[in-house]
C-alpha cells in the first residue's frame, strides 16, 4: 500500500510520466530491473527525463537504467533550462511518502493544539545535539510546529543504546521517559512490541548517517541540529506556509 501511494504521489506531481506501465519502457530494463535487488521488486520503472535513461523507484531510492539494462548510473539529474533538479524533487517526495507510511501511534509525538507544520526527526537518546533540539521543542510547537520522532540509536540494532530506546518507547509515559533521557536520565529497562529497529531500518533507507536528521513536511532531509528559528520558517516552507 506503500509503494502505491508513492507512485501515485510521484506521478500527480509529475515526476513520473504516465506512460510508467507501458510499453515505452523496454524488456530489457523491466528484466534487469526485477533483478537488480534480490527479493525485492521495483515501485516503478518509467522514462527518465533524459531520452534512453529510464527511471527506477525502489521505495524512496531513485536509480537510473541504460535502454538495454546493462548499465546503472546513481546521481542526479539537472533540468539547466528550469534550473531544477528533478532527481532531488522525485526523492524528496518519495521521502515524506516514505515516512508517513509510518504508524504514527509507533511515534513519539508532540503537538500543539493548532497543526501549522510538522517535521519528522531521527533522534538517539545519547546525541547531544538532539538533546539541545528537544529542550526547544516547546518554542516550535508554540509556534505550531508538531515534532514526530523516530528511534534511530546511532550504534546500531542490536547494542546497549537500542536497547534503551526500547525501554524509552515501552515506558508508561514515552514522552516523559524520551524527555527524561534527552537530560541523562536513564528509562528504567523494559521490552514490548516497538518499532525501534522498524524506525532504524527506514532511517537508514532514507540514508540516515547521523542525528538528529529532520525529514520536513515536502520530504526535504536536514541532517543535523537546526536552530529553533530557523526550523520554524523552514517547517512553514515545506508545508506550503
Amino acid at each position: 500500500m506503500a509503494r502505491a501511494r508513492l507512485i501515485l504521489t510521484l506521478l500527480a506531481a509529475g515526476w513520473l510520466p504516465a506512460t510508467w506501465a507501458d510499453a515505452t519502457v523496454p524488456e530489457a530494463v523491466r528484466a534487469a530491473a526485477a533483478g537488480l535487488i534480490p527479493g525485492a521488486v521495483p515501485d516503478s520503472v518509467a522514462p527518465s527525463p533524459i531520452p534512453g535513461l529510464f527511471a527506477v523507484v525502489y521505495g524512496p531510492q531513485l536509480l537510473y537504467m541504460s535502454g538495454d539494462g546493462r548499465y546503472i548510473l546513481n546521481g542526479d539529474i539537472i533540468d539547466v533550462q528550469a534550473m531544477e533538479n528533478v532527481t532531488e524533487t522525485g526523492r524528496k517526495q518519495a521521502r515524506a511518502n516514505a515516512v508517513d507510511s509510518l504508524d504514527e501511534q509507533g511515534m513519539i509525538v508532540f503537538a500543539p493544539a493548532r497543526v501549522s507544520s510538522t517535521i519528522t526527526v531521527f533522534t538517539d537518546v545519547t546525541c547531544p545535539y538532539c538533546a539541545q533540539l528537544h529542550r526547544e521543542v516547546a518554542e516550535l510547537n508554540a509556534s505550531g510546529v508538531k515534532v514526530r520522532y523516530l528511534a534511530f540509536p546511532r550504534s546500531g540494532v542490536p547494542s546497549p543504546i537500542y536497547d534503551q530506546m526500547v525501554s524509552v518507547w515501552c515506558a508508561d509515559d514515552p514522552r516523559q521517559a524520551l524527555t527524561e533521557a534527552k537530560a541523562g536520565r536513564q528509562a528504567p529497562p523494559k521490552q514490548c512490541a516497538n518499532p525501534v529497529a522498524e524506525h532504524f531500518a527506514m532511517g537508514q533507507s532514507l540514508g540516515v548517517q547521523g542525528t538528529p536528521t529532520i525529514i520536513l513536511q515536502d520530504g526535504t532531509l536536514l541532517g543535523g541540529y537546526v536552530p529553533q528559528h530557523e526550523l520554524i520558517k523552514l517547517a512553514a516552507q515545506a508545508a506550503g506556509g
